[in-house]
């Protein structure tokens, strides 16, 4: 069971339209995802965060041109409140994906920095069978793409995804 959140009607028009193309199946919600409480925790969650697109310069060179630091620190803060909803989203043994397509380390690495350090998941290492033939994971098992990557097959935009999973945590006094 798939639910995909999103609190822009044009993005879920095209995700209603591509799962319509691909006969696949999800539950499309229209929301906050700041504000937002489902009725379950999940398994997985893919958090495709918002994000100041840099990433897609190849296809839109303007976006070097308006994006200045007030806009990424802006966004920083953003993904990292929705990073926290997330994660309280997860079962025990759940996996979270993080991915912006953001050419800087503020909203890619340093992030991931951020999530290693203060949000009780553990690094999920992206291994190189998982992903695409002439990508390699990062020392630190994240991905991280770059315009001009692939070009032979088409090129790709910059991206950085990492992942990480909930552990159960020992609590003496609950016993559990």
């Amino acid at each position: 069971n798939v639910t995909a959140l999103d609190i822009s009607k044009r993005r879920l028009a095209v995700l209603k339209d591509n799962l319509k193309r691909t006969n696949l199946k999800a539950s499309a919600v229209r929301a906050d995802a700041l504000k937002w409480e489902p009725r379950h925790q999940f398994d997985a969650i893919l958090l495709d965060a918002p994000c100041t697109a840099t990433g897609t310069c190849r296809r839109h060179p303007d976006v070097l041109h308006r994006i200045g630091p007030r806009q990424i620190a802006e966004m920083v803060e953003i993904q990292r409140a929705l990073v926290e909803r997330a994660a309280s989203w997860l079962k025990t043994g759940g996996v979270l994906v993080y991915a912006v397509c953001f050419l800087e380390a503020e909203e890619g690495e340093d992030q991931a920095r951020w999530i290693n350090q203060a949000r009780g998941l553990s690094p999920k290492p992206i291994t190189a069978d998982e992903i695409p033939p002439g990508l390699q994971p990062t020392k630190e098992g994240w991905l991280r793409t770059h315009p001009g990557m692939l070009r032979e097959e088409g090129g790709l935009d910059g991206f950085f995804v990492g992942r990480w999973g909930k552990e159960l945590r020992y609590d003496a006094e609950h016993n559990r």
